[in-house]
């Protein structure tokens, strides 16, 4: 991979990272399914209009729209409003990779290889490890949300893979238009019409800010960068970068919302990482004869990049 987009695979990890302070920091301004509307809405507009309509099944845009962008985020935002630290999310939504894994195996008959299952028992072990410290220092329910939230994510990347789209941004662009109405109907529901009326009269250049970096920073830069990267090298030289989300996560929460790194949360992300490790990047082993074939290569996504892979990109360079 050459220097400049080794440089830039390593600032679209920065971003995802500090996109869950970013995160933080919005919910002081907005109700949690609020934020997560302002920032799929804001994501989708203007860009939808210029560019054209996924060549991918309407199906299939409603459903990773629905579990990524209803389900997932809905989840993150709830458990982060709940307590759940910024840099302890970054690490625990990465377990989104073991759930991608079985999910796959179930969906798409893609047996796990033993590293594989290997590298899932030691993710889960930093999870458990992670619960632990959790379930002495902060809410529980917060944290049971966040993993819940990683489920919808490996939900979302098995329906992006069965849909393969060819241009990831573009399919990123019409997925974020599918989360809208529904989210700002949740929150009318769930979080009422007064405190989302007061968000928004009180709107000031903070919490726009925040709204702009998840929406275009996190989202269109952060997606259209690694789609970008993804169609000029394999998979397998993309991928590892992506894990340095939560060493990036973890440390701007540190230093922008001074949060404490217990040694227990230290070891769990050592667990969780190279679970995580493990698992995105050993191969599945081979399907029996008898089940059908999987509709790409073998897999889990990259961390915060379930709509980039592509059949082309994970196994060519352009």
């Amino acid at each position: 991979m050459r220097p400049v987009h080794m440089a830039l695979a390593v600032t679209v990890a920065a971003v995802w990272g500090v996109n869950f302070v970013v995160i933080e920091l919005g919910l002081g301004h907005f109700p949690p399914l609020l934020f997560s509307a302002l920032r799929f809405l804001v994501a989708a507009l203007p860009v939808v209009f210029f560019v054209g309509r996924p060549k991918v099944a309407w199906k299939w845009l409603i459903g990773v729209g629905l579990a990524l962008g209803v389900a997932k985020f809905g989840l993150l935002f709830i458990g982060m409003d709940r307590g759940m630290p910024a840099g302890l999310s970054s690490l625990v939504l990465q377990v989104q990779a073991v759930f991608t894994a079985v999910f796959a195996a179930v969906v798409l008959a893609e047996r796990p290889g033993r590293a594989r299952v290997l590298g899932m028992a030691v993710a889960l072990g930093g999870i458990a490890l992670a619960a632990a410290d959790e379930g002495t220092s902060g809410p529980l329910l917060g944290f049971v949300l966040v993993v819940a939230a990683a489920a919808c994510w490996g939900v979302s990347n098995v329906l992006t893979r069965k849909a393969s789209p060819p241009d990831a941004l573009n399919f990123m662009v019409w997925v974020s238009v599918v989360p809208v109405l529904p989210l700002l109907a949740l929150s009318l529901l769930f979080e009422g019409p007064s405190a989302d009326l007061h968000a928004l009269r009180s709107l000031d250049w903070s919490g726009a800010g925040t709204i702009v970096y998840v929406a275009w920073g996190a989202t269109v830069f952060g997606f259209g960068a690694w789609g970008f990267l993804l169609r000029r090298y394999p998979a397998s030289a993309v991928a590892p970068f992506s894990l340095l989300v939560p060493v990036f996560g973890m440390t701007s929460a540190a230093l922008l919302l001074d949060e404490s790194v217990s040694p227990l949360r230290w070891g769990a992300a050592v667990l969780l990482v190279g679970g995580v490790a493990l698992t995105s990047l050993s191969r599945a082993a081979a399907p029996d004869a008898s089940a059908p074939a999987p509709a790409v290569p073998a897999g889990p996504l990259p961390p915060d990049a379930s709509a980039s892979r592509t059949p082309s990109s994970a196994t060519s360079r352009r």
